[in-house]
């Protein structure tokens, strides 16, 4: 498997990771949009450290080019968070989570279109089978959900808006390095948010510890270096691709939720992540030599 897809596939690894500290938050008080605040404040801050000591050079950007990072922080990062909380209130986190993950579909469609990507059969089929499988891990009763014609549009917004960091992301790699566009994508998405965030008046003291624990885990693990990671990857692959491979991240939240937190896993959920994971491996192969596997010319797992 080349280091693009592993590191794509890791960034969907730590992303599924966030709701560790997700709770933490969650159990101080912080509201789910304290929360998206806290994380790219925090990510900017280390970031921006970063790229002082190391790379200072870096920090210079063209001032026709802003509108790149006003697409990843908050076209992208502040728009789905909102889309995405908001459906969760209005639908439910299950059906949120289905609508959400219908970004490989936006992005194999905006990339064929602004990037001039392929438009594949393939693509098409694994996006499809990527999304039965989020619709089985996410255990979703559609049916019995509380749907609105409202709820579903803005529930289809996260899906645009989460994936529309790969489009921006994709242009802005044609001049910026990962780090540069991680450090600005957090800092436009931090304008409209942090002002807006009043939690601290209301954390006792005493949390400010655990609070910090659970900021840094969140900004560093979950954040910088799954965004470094993905962007990284994404300079190597289509953004297609690369928005596929990280549908790997509700199969780990799955598998988090099980161990640490011991909540319920069904057998679909099981199918689902199997189905993903299908997904995932076989977008990591070649169109020749998936070809030659279907043919039984050879064997699927040989040198992935």
């Amino acid at each position: 498997m080349h280091l693009a897809s592993i590191s794509v596939l890791l960034a969907g690894i730590l992303w599924g990771l966030i709701g560790i500290f997700v709770k933490g938050l969650h159990g101080l008080g912080l509201s789910a949009m304290d929360i998206v605040a806290v994380r790219s404040a925090a990510a900017f801050l280390i970031l921006l450290l970063g790229e002082l000591m190391f790379k200072p050079k870096e920090l210079l950007i063209r001032p026709k080019d802003i509108y790149l990072f006003i697409g990843t922080g908050i076209l992208s990062m502040v728009f789905f968070n909102w889309c995405y909380f908001t459906a969760m209130q209005m639908l439910g986190i299950s059906l949120a989570v289905i609508l959400l993950y219908t970004a490989p579909a936006f992005v194999l469609l905006l990339s064929s279109i602004f990037l001039k990507e392929s438009f594949t059969k393939s693509k098409l089929l694994l996006i499809i089978g990527t999304l039965i499988g989020c619709t089985l891990v996410a255990g979703a009763n559609i049916g019995t959900s509380d749907m609105s014609i409202a709820g579903i549009i803005i529930g289809l917004g996260s899906g645009l808006g989460y994936a529309l960091y790969s489009i921006f992301g994709k242009l802005a790699l044609k001049r910026y390095s990962s780090y540069t566009i991680s450090l600005y994508t957090f800092f436009f998405a931090s304008i409209p948010l942090v002002p807006l965030t009043t939690f601290w008046t209301d954390l006792p003291g005493g949390q400010m510890i655990t609070f910090s624990i659970y900021t840094a885990g969140l900004g560093a693990i979950s954040t910088v270096l799954a965004y470094l990671l993905y962007t990284n990857g994404l300079k190597r692959m289509e953004s297609s691709k690369a928005s596929l491979l990280a549908a790997i991240e509700p199969v780990t939240a799955m598998f988090i939720g099980l161990f640490l937190f011991g909540e319920q896993v069904t057998l679909l959920q099981i199918a689902g992540s199997m189905i993903i994971l299908l997904s995932v491996s076989a977008l990591s192969v070649s169109q020749d030599r998936l070809k030659r596997v279907v043919s039984r010319r050879e064997p699927f797992f040989k040198k992935l």
